[in-house]
C-alpha cells in the first residue's frame, strides 16, 4: 500500500504515524499558567535532539474536542518554562490520569495524587514520584497549524537536571533496568524496556583534525 498524506483523513495519517514510529518516549510535561495554576500532561511526541546545548522537544497541539490550544501549549507560550518528567512503570497509572482533558482550573497533580516538588530554576513544579526531571526554558515554539488537532513544536533548553541516586551508576550514567521507563505504542498500547541488547558502533571513517598547540 502507498499513501499520499494530503489525500487522507488526518485520523488515518495519525494511525499510520503512531503505529509505525514506536516505541515513543513519554515526556510528562509540567507547566504553570501566567497566574501560577499548575498543569501536568503526558506527550509521546517527545524526544531529546541535542546535548550541546542540551535540548528537548515536545509537540502539544490544539484540542480536537473544542478547538482550543491545550493548556500546556498555552502555558509554555505565556511563561517560557516547563519541566520534562520521565514516566516509569511505578507511576504509569498516575500518568494515565493526567492524560485526561481536564478544564484549565484543575490541578492534575492533585487529581492523580502526585507530589508537586519545587524546581530549582524554573517556576513549574516537578513530579516528586518521577526519578528524573529536566527543567527547561523555551527556545522557540514552531506553530504547525491553527486548526483542531494541529500541532506545535516546543523546543526547550535544559537548564537543570534532577536524577534520583538509585537509578545512577558511575556518577553520570542512568541504569535503564532500575529506571524502568515506559514507552508509548499505538491505541492503548504501552511497552516496558525489558528485552535489551548491545551493538558496537563502527569506528569513524573521518580523520581527526590535528590538535593545535
Amino acid at each position: 500500500m502507498e499513501f499520499n498524506p494530503d489525500q487522507l483523513p488526518s485520523r488515518t495519517v495519525y494511525k499510520l504515524l503512531i503505529g509505525a514510529i514506536v516505541p515513543r518516549p513519554i515526556g510528562w510535561i509540567s507547566t504553570v499558567s501566567a497566574n501560577g495554576q499548575p498543569n501536568l500532561a503526558p506527550f509521546s511526541y517527545f524526544n531529546v535532539v541535542a546535548h550541546n546545548p542540551p535540548t528537548l522537544v515536545f509537540g502539544p497541539g490544539i484540542r480536537g474536542t473544542d478547538g482550543s490550544p491545550k493548556d500546556t501549549l498555552r502555558n509554555v507560550g505565556a511563561t517560557g518554562e516547563f519541566v520534562a518528567n520521565i514516566v516509569t512503570e511505578e507511576i504509569v497509572e498516575a500518568m494515565n490520569v493526567t492524560a485526561t482533558e481536564f478544564p484549565a482550573q484543575v490541578n492534575e497533580f492533585e487529581a492523580a495524587g502526585l507530589t508537586a516538588l519545587p524546581s530549582k530554576v524554573v517556576r513549574p513544579p516537578r513530579v516528586g514520584e518521577s526519578p528524573v526531571h529536566f527543567e527547561c526554558r523555551v527556545v522557540q515554539i514552531v506553530k504547525l497549524g491553527d486548526h483542531p488537532a494541529a500541532g506545535s513544536l516546543v523546543i526547550g533548553r535544559v537548564v537543570y537536571v534532577h536524577v534520583r541516586e538509585d537509578v545512577l551508576f558511575d556518577g553520570d550514567k542512568i541504569d535503564v533496568r532500575r529506571l524502568k521507563p515506559v514507552g508509548r505504542l499505538a491505541g492503548s498500547g504501552y511497552c516496558r524496556v525489558t528485552d535489551l541488547f548491545e551493538m558496537e558502533r563502527p569506528p569513524s571513517q573521518i580523520k581527526k583534525q590535528a590538535q593545535k598547540p
